[in-house]
């Protein structure tokens, strides 16, 4: 909304610094970090008042976990809020890019609010039926892709090569929704333990703020040999509000958590992630710089192939984090090691910029 202002009165004056988005990526971050310090101990209050006991915490799980009865969910509701509030202020909103990742963000987390609705009624951790999720996600996804390709060509793109491509032609439609859902179930699957999802969110939306901004640069772009995508600059605004409001949201779910943040802010997190890698034709390197969120996911769907196939686990418990602490690693030693991961693998992620 600031940008179509000072791009009324032609960028005068101080409203130049708006014509910039590395300046805006900036006043993102910080506006949603403000805002999500700000609201969050009120957000926190309400939800205590209104769900009573909580989040509903698995019979089966890691008897440490069982000390966390009565914390509050939907935490993600502060998330969307402050990065909303962010994004609707410093993007540009006459990008079709940039609503393609708002209809993601807003509908995810739509759909795992009312995930996380069920939930605390019913007092139980079975929410809303798996089918009927993943048909509404692919539903938001699709539309979402829809006009995602309208913007960008249907080629895949292979890191580490330059003008090496995978033409998908109208099959990209389906590949890009399955990286949407993919991506916002992964994070969803990871977020188990306090701080251990919101970390790795951060450092890859940071990864990606980086990637978005050259992809969007026509010099940048041509001289590392990845896609020229008009206007993916704008995403990198996204990107930095996705790390403002995850702080803030972290400094309320750093253990012992006071909120968690349900499937409303991981599904809205994660989906949000994988609608920029589509515009941004990264989605082989989201693969890389979120391989902690494929662990976990494949984790879970190598442990359910199994034990129904044999009736025997690959893993004392999935996902794959409650498995090392079921093997005696302290909840903060699993959450602090997966962070490193995420920043190695991050790292790995920005050199498939320059190794081509």
């Amino acid at each position: 909304m600031l940008y179509l202002i000072a791009h009324y009165f032609e960028f005068e004056g101080i409203a130049n610094l708006i014509r910039y988005q590395t300046f805006r990526a900036g006043a993102a971050l910080m506006t949603a970090l403000v805002i999500g310090l700000l609201i969050g101990p009120r957000f926190i209050v309400m939800l205590r008042m209104r769900q009573g006991k909580g989040q509903p915490i698995r019979e089966d799980g890691p008897q440490s976990h069982f000390a966390k009865r009565g914390t509050p969910t939907m935490g993600g509701l502060m998330i969307l809020v402050s990065l909303i509030t962010s994004m609707l202020l410093w993007m540009d909103l006459s990008s079709p890019l940039v609503w393609a990742c708002l209809a993601v963000t807003i509908g995810f987390g739509l759909i795992g609010f009312l995930d996380d609705y069920d939930k605390v009624r019913k007092s139980t951790v079975a929410g809303v039926p798996g089918r009927v999720r993943l048909a509404a996600e692919f539903l938001v996804a699709g539309v979402a892709s829809w006009i995602l390709v309208s913007q960008v060509d249907t080629n895949l793109y292979v890191p580490f090569f330059s003008d090496r491509f995978i033409p998908l032609g109208p099959f990209y439609y389906v590949f890009a929704a399955f990286v949407i859902v993919g991506a916002g179930n992964a994070v969803n699957l990871t977020d188990g333990l306090d701080g251990l999802a919101t970390m790795p969110v951060i450092i890859a939306a940071g990864t990606f703020a980086i990637i978005a901004y050259l992809a969007g640069r026509a010099d940048f772009s041509a001289y590392l040999g990845i896609p020229h995508v008009p206007r993916a600059g704008e995403l990198a605004i996204l990107c930095a509000g996705i790390m403002g409001a995850g702080l803030a949201f972290l400094w309320f779910n750093a253990p012992p958590a006071a909120v968690f943040m349900g499937d409303t802010g991981s599904l809205a997190l994660g989906g949000a992630l994988g609608a920029i890698s589509v515009a941004a034709q990264h989605e082989i390197v989201l693969a890389i710089v979120g391989g902690l969120f494929v662990m976990e996911a494949v984790s879970v769907i190598v442990q359910v192939f199994w034990y129904k196939r044999t009736g025997k686990r690959v893993f004392k418990m999935a996902p794959i984090h409650h498995h090392f602490e079921q093997l005696g690693w302290q909840e903060s030693t699993v959450v602090i090691r997966f962070w490193i991961v995420s920043i190695v693998l991050a790292l790995i992620g920005l050199s498939t910029l320059k190794l081509r």
